[in-house]
């Protein structure tokens, strides 16, 4: 692939996945709204709430680690935008052999930057969030990981447009118990990718006033936001990909991202904020069991 391709598909990505995600961040504020008996906001508040951030103040405070405070936004929204180019290099071009590990590695970078950024913070409750961050990242990789494994050992690959292909052949991932029991376990470990409730203690502003982004403001929180939004939009479309098929029909494919975004806007809205050793329990417990089970029923060929 030459430098022209991969310049088109990070710039295809940004677009793409950024308006998409901006778009799915509204949609999630509107049902959340109305499961709360609210009218919510209109769909461009989320573009000018990014506008009105880059154009005001970034405050750098004194005991922060400049460089990485700075570096941590922009690692987090390049990481994002790449994650979103290997999906698209997979649909428009010749994807890698390997890349659902690609896809997987990349992934982990935003939680990572998340937690570099707390700690360059040089704030206390930054610095609680970073903690808190790392531990969540710990907790939910494993059954992650597990989850999307299921379909690797059912067709002995790890590409994710052979694995797209081969449910046009035979049927969704979702329509097989393994594949069905892997599809809710990698959405509940998203779930926490995301940081959305239940695993939303690196922020937990009623806790921490905000933790790992207490000190952001500006351009650089307003990266951060899109960062989240890419990340929501990267992510529904991978299920959507990986678990349900894919986007072959125009209109199926939307009802697709349509529903895999309402489960998250559900299980965020239906469910109290965890404490850490309570995720902790329940990713290395009930989420791995199911990970490992999905996968010895895969082998099994359920």
């Amino acid at each position: 692939m030459d430098i022209i391709k991969i310049f088109l598909l990070i710039l295809g990505s940004f677009v793409i996945f950024g308006i998409s995600g901006m778009i799915s961040g509204w949609l999630d504020r509107k049902i959340t709204a109305r499961l709360q008996w609210r009218i919510g906001p209109p769909w461009w508040q989320n573009f000018a709430d990014f506008l009105k951030l880059t154009g005001k103040e970034t405050v750098i405070p004194d005991r922060a680690n400049e460089f990485l405070f700075f570096l941590s936004p922009a690692i987090g929204i390049i990481s994002v935008v790449i994650t979103g180019a290997v999906l698209l290099s997979g649909i428009f071009y010749k994807p890698a052999r390997w890349d659902l590990f690609i896809f997987i590695y990349l992934m982990m970078i935003p939680s990572i930057t998340i937690f570099l950024a707390g700690a360059a913070s040089g704030n206390v409750l930054a610095s609680v969030g970073a903690g808190r961050e790392l531990r969540l990242l710990l907790s939910y990789e494993l059954p992650f990981i597990l989850a999307l494994l299921v379909p690797v050992v059912k067709y002995h690959s790890a590409q994710i447009s052979e694995i797209m292909n081969y449910q046009m052949m035979y049927k969704i991932n979702v329509g097989y118990i393994s594949g069905l029991i892997a599809f809710i376990v990698g959405l509940l470990a998203f779930q926490g990718k995301l940081g959305y409730v239940p695993f939303d203690v690196s922020e937990a502003e009623t806790e921490i006033a905000g933790g790992t982004f207490v000190e952001y403001s500006g351009v650089l929180l307003a990266m951060f936001k899109l960062t989240k939004w890419i990340l929501l939009s990267v992510g529904v479309t991978f299920f959507v990909i990986y678990f349900l098929g894919g986007f072959h029909n125009l209109i199926t494919g939307i009802l697709k991202y349509l529903l895999v975004l309402l489960l998250i806007v559900l299980i965020k809205n239906t469910n109290p904020r965890l404490r850490t050793d309570q995720i902790l329990r329940f990713s290395w417990g009930w989420l791995t069991i199911l990970g490992f089970f999905a996968l010895i029923l895969s082998l099994a060929g359920f």
